[in-house]
């Protein structure tokens, strides 16, 4: 039965050995928000664990992909060779997987870090993919996980637009804080339709890399009115992040 789904966004640097481990000096600094958003993260995942530890991963790639819980990565392509895996059966040391898709990498990495009893597969949707079919995969997935006689939950690893500031890795784009915010008000309310009317043309121009796997999630969420709390929304690198936790129909 499905418990409840986390959102939780991609900076490689939640991982404390790529360079996003200590707060800088100057407070003023974006890097002396990591320690910030890596808590909401991992405590955004604690509580994930809490309510099911059978868990999906769902994020964006450059193609549609399925991952087994056996699969491992490292986060070598990032600057540091941290090994992560799905779930305990992997073997990261040895059978890393150096084309894990990124959302697989840090949602594995919260796993090792929150739950390392959990178990996880992914579901990597092509970033391209159009809205329809994004919620289809959202809907279809809530049938699969309704209907396992286990707790599961879904990690979903989204970001929003990458064009916020000038140090953003998309530059600024004077179109992007408009989307930005309703990105940000749709998620915050849990509105479904807001989400899967999300321009895809237009996202992809602003380098909203999440804009997929949003429109996953509200899929999933097709059937019942979700109680969403907040825990994190900010662009600390000119990039919208938000970690929140879904609940179907009412909060435990």
């Amino acid at each position: 039965m499905f418990r409840a789904a986390v959102l939780i966004p991609s900076p490689p640097v939640l991982v404390p050995e790529l360079c996003g481990g200590s707060p800088v000096v100057d407070a003023g600094h974006p890097a002396a928000q990591v320690p910030a958003l890596r808590d909401a993260v991992l405590a955004a995942g604690r509580t994930l664990a809490d309510a099911a530890l059978r868990w999906t991963v769902v994020g964006v790639g450059e193609t549609d992909r399925v991952i087994g819980a056996d699969a491992a990565g490292t986060f070598r392509g990032f600057g540091a060779d941290v090994p992560v895996a799905l779930s305990d059966s992997g073997e990261p040391s040895r059978d890393a997987d150096p084309d894990l898709p990124l959302a697989a990498l840090i949602g594995a990495w919260v796993r090792g870090r929150v739950a390392p009893a959990a178990v996880a597969d992914a579901r990597i949707v092509d970033v391209r993919a159009d809205p329809p079919y994004c919620g289809e995969v959202g809907a279809g997935l809530r049938r699969e996980l309704d209907a396992s006689p286990q707790d599961r939950g879904v990690l979903v690893v989204a970001d929003g637009a990458a064009t916020l500031s000038t140090s953003a890795p998309g530059f600024l784009d004077p179109r992007a804080e408009g989307v930005q915010r309703e990105i940000d008000r749709a998620l915050a309310a849990g509105d479904r339709d807001a989400l899967a009317a999300l321009d895809a043309r237009l996202c992809a121009e602003l380098e909203v890399s999440g804009r997929a796997a949003f429109q996953v999630l509200a899929g999933l969420f097709e059937s019942d009115d979700p109680v969403v709390e907040t825990r994190y929304a900010a662009a600390p690198f000119g990039v919208g992040y938000q970690v929140s936790v879904w609940w179907p129909g009412a909060a435990p």
